[in-house]
């Protein structure tokens, strides 16, 4: 099923203007949560859209673009506008179909849907002469999100969770319409790496995880399924911002290079979710330390020296692989920028989730926890995540937001801020935020496909020179203007990132 989305006026055409909003600001919100909930929900469904950011396309334009992508249905997204005692929700199909035609049987439903979620007044199902349902080849509807001019429509509209509801009810429509078939949905594991607190007798050691869970039973069946592969792991529970997380465990390690290598196993077996946490264990030696172990020292991730053992030892683990002898150095060492023209955007994370929320809080006590985030889309994207972390923070004054950009917009990288008092784009949640700008780095950083496991959020990635800032020096004059050293200023907070220890 192809759907073309239309998000009534932009750019130039604020549309209809009322308590303290634009209409093209608000059909542009709800047109992409409608994009991003039907991809994420179902099969077979293509998405295209007349605009994705606040630009300015003739009607024309919008209906042409339709016709030429052959979409299967059109449905435009508007804000009404009258005397401030108007309100409600109404919807039309072109006044020259019939009451048995496609558009009108695709009407019935979607309004029946939408009515149910939106908590505005009905005005009904009725029919117009609009261009955009008139001119285009397929079935295609226009809803009106309520009055602009009213308080009551208007305060539900600054509410993004009321934007999200009537996206779904759209998408719920939608799917009834077309009988598309919903995804089969297993939760996603998520990274979650956090260190734990530990005693300063402690030593550190490195736990190769496949998988952390909202869900015991889903830990269960990661487990079972890692038993048929002759993997034996365990279930580990935790406690993240007060909630409970299950995290299947494979084994623990005391150098980051045999659990690394333990690692890539992990995932050429198909598991790409493992990972690996910084842990704290007792000093105490084991039982399988069959001979005095000899002690060297290598440097870590963050610079400081590590003692570790001649022969590996393994802790609380049950794992039918022995470990080989660990290497001198470590695979892993801290980047140096000495040619910061020549530091690419594609490459490794280096810094933890931790490390990342830890120096930023350093400045400013209330900066969200974002790291995670950061890493898990930059290992997705092949993206230096710690990089674009020090990015946001340059954008973002330390996620202060003392620029036009407002903390409320979930916009970490400026997005859309292109001077003045021009905003930029807004995202719905934190995560998508940093989707968004992981997103734009790539059409940047290369001109290959975006990988599809994720909708795309960036609302200017086509917008982009693809490939044309390989390195995070050429992003100067390009995300920003002049920023004749934007790179070398992110550059700089990162290396402060590196050796803040």
């Amino acid at each position: 099923m192809k759907l073309y989305l239309d998000p009534g006026h932009g750019g130039e055409d604020p549309g209809a203007q009322g308590n303290g909003l634009n209409e093209k600001d608000i059909t542009l919100a709800i047109a992409l949560k409608i994009r991003n909930i039907i991809l994420n929900d179902y099969e077979n469904v293509q998405v295209n859209m007349s605009r994705t950011s606040d630009t300015t396309k003739s009607l024309a334009q919008r209906s042409s673009a339709a016709n030429a992508w052959d979409a299967d249905f059109f449905l435009a997204i508007h804000i009404n506008s009258a005397d401030s005692s108007a309100q409600g929700y109404e919807d039309f199909i072109y006044n020259g179909a019939s009451n048995s035609s496609r558009a009108a049987t695709i009407q019935d439903i979607i309004h029946a849907e939408v009515i149910k979620a939106n908590h505005l007044k009905d005005r009904g199902q009725k029919k117009a002469n609009f261009h955009v349902i008139r001119e285009t080849n397929m079935p295609a509807l226009l809803t009106e999100n309520g009055f602009i001019s009213n308080k009551h429509d208007a305060q539900q509209m600054k509410d993004s969770s009321w934007q999200q509801q009537v996206a779904q009810a759209h998408v719920n429509g939608i799917a009834i319409a077309f009988n598309l078939k919903r995804k089969t949905k297993k939760e996603t594991p998520k990274a979650t790496i956090t260190l734990k607190p530990t005693q300063s007798s402690s030593a550190t050691v490195y736990t190769v995880y496949v998988g952390s869970y909202k869900s015991k039973e889903n830990a269960a069946d990661r487990v079972s399924e890692l038993k048929k592969k002759n993997i034996k792991s365990s279930i580990f529970t935790t406690k993240i911002s007060g909630a409970t997380w299950y995290r299947v465990k494979v084994a623990t390690y005391t150098t980051h290079a045999n659990a690394e290598k333990r690692l890539k196993a992990i995932e050429k077996a198909g598991y790409k979710d493992a990972f690996i946490i910084i842990e704290k264990a007792s000093a105490q030696p084991t039982k399988s330390a069959a001979q005095k172990p000899t002690t060297s020292t290598h440097k870590t991730t963050t610079g400081k020296p590590a003692t570790t053992t001649s022969k590996e030892t393994i802790t609380n683990v049950g794992t039918n692989t022995t470990p080989s002898p660990v290497p001198t150095t470590n695979t892993k060492e801290t980047p140096i920028i000495a040619a910061p023209g020549q530091f690419t955007i594609l490459g490794p994370t280096f810094l933890s989730p931790e490390q990342m929320n830890q120096f930023v809080k350093k400045v400013n006590p209330n900066a969200p926890e974002l790291g995670q985030f950061y890493q898990t889309y930059g290992k997705h994207y092949g993206i230096r995540g710690d990089v674009a972390f020090a990015q946001a923070i340059h954008e973002t004054d330390y996620f202060r937001f003392t620029g036009v950009v407002k903390p409320e917009q979930n916009n970490y990288s400026g997005i859309g801020a292109t001077g003045g008092d021009t905003r930029g784009a807004s995202f719905e949640n934190q995560e998508e935020g940093v989707l968004a700008q992981l997103q734009h780095l790539y059409a940047y950083a290369t001109a290959k496909p975006l990988p599809d496991q994720y909708p795309l959020v960036d609302p200017r990635f086509q917008l982009v020179e693809r490939g044309s800032a390989p390195t995070w020096t050429a992003l100067n004059g390009k995300w920003a203007v002049p920023g004749i050293t934007y790179g070398q200023s992110i550059l700089n907070l990162y290396e402060k990132m590196i050796h803040s220890g």
